[in-house]
């Protein structure tokens, strides 16, 4: 580009996947030459190879229960004899029930955490909005309130993870993008800070992969929140209903349904 045409430095400019070398448009829709294939097809493969894997895990099981008439179990658990009475019962059946029912109990608050992880790794525009959601859910307290706006909350992360990706992708091999025009005031670190598709300071694609753990673990603990409303799920698991909204440690064995180890005296 011209002087005029653009505010970017010769310095900035070597670095452009424009000006830094040869460009192929081909590669921009997918299409690049590889040797040998299988090299390039090896993680297709091993996806396919883990899928057929789990299909037929699942086909086993179910021509299994069918043979010899047994029913399903309620919980897609690993240890189905362990309930919540069996917490109790010893440092074994309290390892067995967390690893059946970990994220039943505390997934919400992974859900928080990775939240927190996702904001202070991406430090951008996006993290901001991802703090105001956080801000949102945490507001509302009770848990159930927070059951009835997470759908909404799945649906946002759901919806901007699609649009970063698009954002990465780019459009194809062109001279710049408006905001790298001569008579638009944004500079690399704005860019970068709104997450712009650019050919110098390219998105960084790793931030996905923060949103998509964020979004895993929200859609995982949605199902949470349908499963809390099925009896037999509460009988098994045992329910996450709050003992009280102002807990008074000196009563809290009044209303704790377990038995209280450290104030049983």
């Amino acid at each position: 580009p011209g002087e005029n045409e653009t505010k970017v430095n010769l310095e900035e400019l070597k670095t452009s996947v424009l000006y830094s070398g040869p460009v192929d448009p081909a590669e921009w829709v997918g299409l690049r030459k590889s040797y040998p294939l299988l090299v390039y097809l090896r993680n297709n493969l091993l996806m396919l190879a883990i899928l057929a894997f789990e299909v037929t895990i699942y086909r086993h099981q179910e021509y299994y229960r069918c043979r010899n008439n047994l029913t399903a179990p309620v919980t897609k658990t690993i240890f189905h004899d362990i309930t919540r009475a069996h917490l109790d019962d010893g440092l074994v059946n309290c390892v067995k029930y967390f690893i059946n029912y970990f994220f039943y109990k505390f997934g919400l608050e992974t859900c928080f955490l990775l939240s927190v992880n996702v904001i202070g790794q991406r430090m951008d525009f996006y993290a901001m909005i991802h703090a105001f959601w956080l801000i949102a859910v945490l507001y509302r307290r009770r848990r159930k309130a927070i059951a009835e706006i997470w759908p909404k909350y799945c649906c946002f992360l759901a919806c901007i993870i699609t649009f970063q990706y698009f954002l990465c992708i780019g459009i194809p091999p062109a001279p710049y993008y408006p905001w790298r025009s001569g008579s638009a005031n944004f500079n690399s670190n704005i860019i970068k800070w709104l997450y712009f598709p650019d050919f110098i300071v390219r998105p960084n694609p790793v931030f996905l992969v923060y949103d998509f753990m964020l979004l895993l673990c929200a859609s995982l603990q949605r199902q949470t929140f349908e499963d809390e409303n099925k009896a037999a799920v509460r009988i098994m698991a045992g329910d996450n209903v709050e003992i009280c909204m102002n807990l008074d440690a000196a009563s809290f064995s009044q209303h704790n349904p377990v038995p209280d180890f450290i104030h049983c005296r």
